[in-house]
């Protein structure tokens, strides 16, 4: 197979499009800049808390949808031993996305966080703080991988370009534009990437619904016509996985930081609201395609096509259906149409990923402990340098080729059972303190090494309930990823409890109190030990006794005054 030339240059047409937006978008926001004077580090992570509500939700969308969300749909819905029933990404951002709106959402935005540690910041210190974005940065790096593999797949598949050459082209795209304007460059080139993902998909549809060597997706969705019923089956064996991979990609959604920087950048909690609400619609509509096209996959006779036999299952290439489908049931037109959407959608996922990773570098570790005197021009470099940084890291994981479900997995499996209940705990739990959040992650890792992953070819040591050995591997059937999930808030809540005890009743000399569980404060009722900020931009110092409790504009962005 020859490279496709004419698909090749629609690409390089798209690329140009995106990249033209994003810089049109920092132009913009520089220019809102000067008119609000607000500063540049404000501008670039939180678009100045002014982005509108129509591009807020589009960029909520875009976020999401992306090139994971795309493949990963539609190869579990063609997966024999998965199906329709199996593929809960639709599902699963409805669940995170309402429960989000309702409890996460306002208290976030009200007390005008910059990112989704600054809480931890508050109330623990700034060193545990730093400690625990390690966490966040880590997923927001595998994110970026999983979406460039997805992308790589495709354009090798139906192009015939090289991995490597589609992802660092798609990876510099991102990257240029989301340094040059943050936040504004990320909303914007989201509008028109989320408009060409849905025309795209809806496209190719027909056409592989009419493909002649395709049976009527309707009578193999629950007969085994040519293999298994697309729809698949959830027997009791298995419903208790399907609940952990349900949970695993909704509420792990709260451990990461793209969530919670499309709530800040709001105008206010109840547009943050609104955001969670209308995405947790839309995201479920962009799934329905991918779910069509694995499930006319599921229904091809793939002898009779120019893939050949054996079909993909039995080849090993379940992960690569949908450019698969894409390039060998429909006209090449479409295929290449075909090639804009997965591309807008990985550019739509990359682009948030990188500003966000930047985010919790900049703000929580750099301005934090590293440079607590830096300037606002500093920062506002250090954030293009960061987003440079975890674009090529992102980008040089992709030479693992690990499947993209697996990287996927890994990065929710780290916001899920790290992140999650710290959060969890730090936003709603009183008693929580450095002691337990330190030991919660130590006992959430130790559970989660133990109880293996075949994905990543790490045997378990902890066989649970409905532990089984098949074809060599251990698989577990227990929902492991919430029990270790729940391994960590208990370890939070009890080692909280015994620390706080500990030093309250005098019983260890405050001394040794390292994390000062006495003195701690909680985000729920104030803000960080920062200055205030007038009309005019100015800051105001405020007395260190005065800060405590006071509330403040935007507490997380001002320089340290206590």
């Amino acid at each position: 197979m020859a490279l496709d030339i004419p698909g090749l240059i629609v690409t390089i047409v798209f690329y140009v499009l995106v990249l033209g937006i994003g810089i049109w978008a920092s132009v913009k926001s520089k220019k809102d800049a000067a008119t609000t004077q607000a500063g540049d580090t404000d501008m670039a992570l939180l678009g100045n808390r002014n982005i509108s509500l129509a591009v807020g939700i589009f960029t909520t969308t875009a976020t999401w949808v992306g090139g994971s969300y795309i493949i990963g749909t539609a190869e579990a819905v063609y997966d024999p031993t998965y199906g329709l029933i199996w593929a809960v990404m639709p599902l699963a951002a409805t669940v995170a996305f309402i429960v989000g709106g309702l409890f996460f959402a306002q208290p976030m935005r009200d007390r005008k966080f910059v990112t989704m540690m600054d809480p931890f910041e508050i109330k623990y210190g700034k060193v545990l703080s730093g400690l625990l974005s390690v966490v966040p940065l880590t997923s927001e790096i595998i994110w970026v991988t999983s979406t460039l593999i997805s992308l790589g797949v495709t354009m090798s598949v139906i192009l015939d370009l090289s991995y490597a050459v589609s992802i660092w082209i798609s990876a510099a795209v991102a990257i240029t534009y989301t340094l040059m304007g943050g936040l504004y460059s990320v909303a914007y080139t989201d509008i028109i990437q989320l408009i060409l993902i849905f025309i795209s998909l809806w496209l190719c549809v027909p056409f592989l619904l009419m493909s002649p060597t395709s049976s009527d997706i309707t009578i193999t969705s629950f007969n085994n016509t040519l293999r298994a019923p697309w729809v698949g089956t959830l027997d009791g064996s298995r419903i208790w996985r399907w609940i952990d991979h349900l949970l695993l990609l909704s509420i792990g959604d709260f451990g990461f930081q793209e969530f919670h920087q499309r709530t800040l950048s709001a105008s206010s909690s109840a547009t943050a609201k609104t955001r969670c609400f209308v995405a947790a619609f839309l995201i479920p509509m962009f799934g329905i395609p991918p779910v069509l096209i694995g499930a006319v996959a599921a229904s091809t006779d793939w002898n009779l096509t120019s893939y050949g036999s054996p079909a993909p299952f039995e080849r090993g290439d379940t992960g690569l259906i949908l450019p698969i489908a894409l390039h060998h049931l429909t006209p090449r037109f479409v295929s290449i149409v075909g090639i804009g959407a997965v591309a807008a959608a990985v550019m739509s996922s990359t682009d948030s990923a990188l500003l966000s990773a930047a985010s919790i570098f900049s703000t929580n570790i750099y301005k934090a402990i590293l440079r607590p005197q830096a300037s606002e021009r500093e920062i506002h470099w250090v954030i293009r340098i960061s987003v440079l940084l975890v674009g090529l890291a992102g980008t040089s994981l992709t030479f693992l080729h690990t499947g993209v479900m697996a990287f996927w997995i890994l990065g929710a499996e780290l916001a899920y059972i790290l992140m999650f209940p710290q959060l969890f705990c730090v936003l709603f739990i009183n008693i929580s303190n450095g002691y337990g959040a330190s030991m919660g992650c130590l006992v959430g890792t130790l559970m989660r090494s133990l109880c293996g992953e075949p994905l990543l070819g790490i045997p378990p040591v902890l066989h649970f309930p409905g532990c089984t050995l098949i074809d060599g591997v251990y698989v577990q059937y227990s929902p492991i990823r919430t029990i270790c999930m729940l391994s960590t808030l208990v370890a939070i809540l009890l080692f909280s409890y015994l620390a706080s005890l500990l030093f309250n009743k005098g019983l260890v000399p405050e001394k040794w109190d390292v994390f000062k569980v006495k003195d701690q404060p909680s985000p729920q009722t104030q803000t960080s030990a920062f200055g205030t900020k007038e009309d005019d931009g100015k800051i105001n110092n405020v007395a260190p006794s005065e800060c405590l409790g006071s509330e403040v504009l935007e507490p997380m962005l001002e320089n340290t005054i206590c």
